[in-house]
């Protein structure tokens, strides 16, 4: 989903934990901040840092900061989104349209399929040869030609044997298809330019094409009839006829003509679009790549050519988008976990199969120590459960049933089927029912970081954020309808803590109430959103109330946290379930009850309570009255995939980690190689104290610097023969520049203090 506007808008915090010397940049999301003049508008763009006097301008892919006047005005340009401008959502569906017809112009043999708008533009799929960067180039000129005639976008309905006449008369099969799978009646078509060709006479006035906008009615506007005088001209538009009215004076002259249609391009579509293509600002519109998708994302069906562009209500909007983007692409995972050698994804394994190198080993491994601590301290009991299990266990749950196409394909172990898991829940419920439990037993609480594998498509694949296996920080909690309330505060305490040491303390909180279609009685959904919602107050949190989006076994809260840039990060809950067609089974209330945990993407995922997996696995406990009863069970995980998390971690700190958090929180550099003895001594010195340090060595010492700051390491510790002779080492940071000669046990106690409270050296 788009981000609202009021939240993009908003501008980033200082981060409470900071390795930086200088202000850590801070540029949120589709928001230019402009001080400069004009002139200097297409070299740079500015945003505003942490603190208001200072402003961070980035150029070159480099950071300079520069102290401003506080009483200097800063305009402020935030971007729409296609929720906050119908005007920006017509816009950029139009464009769509715009493009297909450009592309069917200059390729006559290209088939169209479909054409909407996504987020930050629109994407087009066709049928046709490869497209190259030159292809896109001239279809952008041929879109600002369409665009400059100022066409007009016409709704048409018509019923479906017409529709499927006229399809079949362009020949277009996979309108067909969509066609078919459209089931509400009448059709509604869009066209780009129709009008009547006949000839409209009326003294010496000459009309040789009609059009009209939009579907009924067109504003009169005044023709001159060049002697004859001004006269306004009404035309109404009634079932394929035109009725034009002259007003002159106060009489009204009226005929009714017939023409036939001169169509240039149309269709199938609901809406809605501009009124013309003149309503679109060609400045503001711009192609940005073409790929290859699958037809209806299926692999076995052919691979069409899919162009993305970009469209916004005017050309200092583009302006704006294009630097996020351009910032964007400097933040990207990918590529820094190459130049930093963090992770890879080895083709010779298989896609989507992350190796974590030693230096992302250790950023994991600090994640998980510090997860493990939180959790321990909070009152979790840690797991450790299988990857496979018997496939049975996946009946009871109904993955087999609902989720078999995103599950890997069964193993036959001794003549019984296995399966590797695509979620932990079973497992911890199985673990919940070793042994019969007591009411005085509860709250129980178990987690796990356990590794899941989930069939995608390769086409899909995306670095650490789309992969095909990946360890979620998963826990359950089972409870008593009384205790919901205190647990579901405790999680909500438990992600805050665990989120602030990492830097995101920006929120977007959604809590999500009963569906039409739903398991459970009024009296307990009634109690656990109540529960849901006086936690969230409790804590002091807003947020917003999302009546009905509930999972059909339980209400939840949605959170999204927001990195440097100000992108969110959302649970995907909506997204999961409608791969698994809740909408087509909803009828059916045997879906599982853990439906939140499908997406590989999801984080992080706040508490969900689920009233359905208990019933399905006949879980029980005992009551104060030896009566037996079924416990709440809360689904959570506060990071979510470790893969995806890690993955934006890179992109939130552009790969400079915090020096408690960087993988290589020192490098010993000699002058010489004379040196190299000390220097070897430090470094073990430095281990010794639990510092992750390393020797350096081989180049001369600006390159060795410069070797350094490339890799992002956050202290240097440079090594002559004075500091040989003092047994001692000159810092030099990578943001403060040089810090001067210090004894090495003061740089150890430094480090170890900055570490342990989470600040800056």
């Amino acid at each position: 989903m788009a981000a609202s506007n009021s939240f993009l808008s908003t501008p980033l915090l200082k981060p409470s934990v900071s390795h930086f010397a200088k202000p850590l940049v801070s540029i949120p999301i589709f928001c230019l901040y402009k001080n400069m003049k004009k002139k200097n508008m297409h070299a740079k763009a500015s945003a505003v840092a942490a603190d208001s006097s200072e402003t961070a301008i980035l150029q070159n892919d480099s950071i300079e900061t520069k102290t401003t006047n506080l009483n200097e005005k800063t305009e402020k340009l935030v971007l729409p989104t296609n929720d906050s401008s119908g005007k920006l959502l017509r816009i950029r569906h139009t464009c769509a349209h715009v493009m297909a017809m450009a592309v069917q112009k200059l390729y006559p043999d290209a088939k169209v399929t479909i054409g909407p708008w996504i987020d930050n533009g629109f994407y087009y799929d066709f049928d046709i040869e490869p497209l190259t960067d030159k292809d896109l180039k001239r279809i952008k000129k041929e879109m600002d030609r369409i665009i400059a005639r100022n066409l007009p976008l016409i709704r048409e309905e018509v019923s479906r044997d017409e529709a499927q006449r006229r399809i079949m008369a362009i020949n277009e099969p996979y309108k067909m298809e969509i066609l078919e799978s459209i089931k509400e009646d009448p059709i509604t078509i869009y066209h780009i330019a129709l009008g009547f060709s006949e000839p409209f006479l009326y003294g010496s006035i000459s009309l040789p094409l009609l059009y009209f906008s939009p579907p009924s009615y067109v504003a009169p506007f005044v023709i001159d009839t060049k002697g004859f005088g001004k006269y306004l001209l009404d035309f109404v538009v009634s079932k394929g006829e035109i009725i034009v009215e002259m007003n002159m004076g106060r009489e009204r002259w009226g005929k009714k003509i017939r023409g036939s249609r001169c169509n240039e391009w149309w269709d199938l579509c609901a809406g809605p679009h501009v009124e013309t293509t003149g309503n679109i600002d060609r400045k503001a519109v711009e192609l940005e790549s073409v790929a290859g998708a699958y037809w209806r994302g299926d692999e076995k069906k052919p691979m069409l050519q899919r162009i993305y562009g970009t469209a916004w209500e005017d050309e200092e909007q583009l302006k704006a988008y294009l630097h996020f983007k351009e910032e964007a692409k400097r933040r990207d995972h990918r590529r820094l976990g190459q130049d930093l050698d963090l992770f890879s994804i080895q083709e010779e394994a298989g896609g989507g199969l992350v190796f974590w190198h030693p230096k992302g080993a250790i950023v994991r491994n600090i994640i998980e120590d510090s997860w493990k601590k939180i959790h321990i301290e909070r009152g979790y009991d840690l797991l450790y459960t299988p990857h496979v299990a018997r496939a049975d266990l996946w009946k009871i749950s109904g993955h087999l049933d609902f989720y078999r196409e995103n599950m890997y394909d069964q193993m036959n172990i001794e003549e019984e089927l296995y399966q590797l898991r695509p979620m932990n829940c079973p497992y911890h419920i199985l673990v919940y029912k070793r042994k019969l439990n007591s009411y005085r037993d509860f709250p129980i609480r178990v987690a796990e970081l356990g590794t899941v594998y989930r069939y995608e498509l390769s086409g899909s694949l995306h670095g650490l954020f789309r992969v095909r296996g990946f360890t979620q920080d998963d826990a359950h909690i089972f409870c008593l309808e009384d205790q919901i309330k205190d647990e579901i505060r405790g999680v909500l305490d438990l992600t805050e803590e665990m989120l602030l040491q990492f830097g995101f303390h920006k929120y977007e909180v959604n809590l999500s109430t009963r569906p039409e279609k739903a398991v459970g009685g009024d009296d307990i959904w009634e109690k656990a959103t109540s529960a849901l919602r006086d936690a969230l107050d409790d804590k002091g949190w807003s947020y917003e109330l999302d009546e009905g989006g509930g999972a059909f076994y339980g209400p939840k809260i949605d959170l999204k946290i927001e990195d440097a840039l100000g992108r969110k990060w959302q649970c995907s809950t909506i997204q999961a379930i409608s791969k698994l067609k809740i909408v087509e089974y909803a009828h059916r209330l045997e879906l599982l009850g853990c439906l939140y945990h499908l997406s590989p993407f999801a984080h992080p995922k706040l508490p969900v309570v689920d009233f359905n997996l208990p019933q399905r696995f006949d879980m029980t406990y005992v009551d104060s009255n030896s009566e037996k009863k079924r416990p709440i069970m809360i689904h959570r995980a506060v990071l979510g995939s470790l893969e995806r998390f890690f993955g934006v971690l890179i992109e939130h700190y552009v790969g400079d980690f915090p020096l408690w958090l960087s993988p290589i929180q020192a490098r010993v550099l000699p002058v010489t190689d004379i040196q190299l003895e000390y220097c070897n001594e430090v470094r073990n010195k430095l281990k010794a104290n639990s510092i992750r340090a390393e020797v350096c060595h081989g180049e001369r010492l600006p390159k060795l610097i410069r070797n350094a700051e490339k890799q992002k390491i956050p202290l240097m510790a440079v090594v002559g023969p004075k500091e040989v002779e003092m047994q001692t080492v000159t810092v030099r940071s990578r943001f403060g520049g040089e810090l001067g000669t210090m004894m090495l046990d003061d740089f150890i106690s430094r480090i170890k203090s900055a570490t342990e409270n989470r600040t800056s050296f």
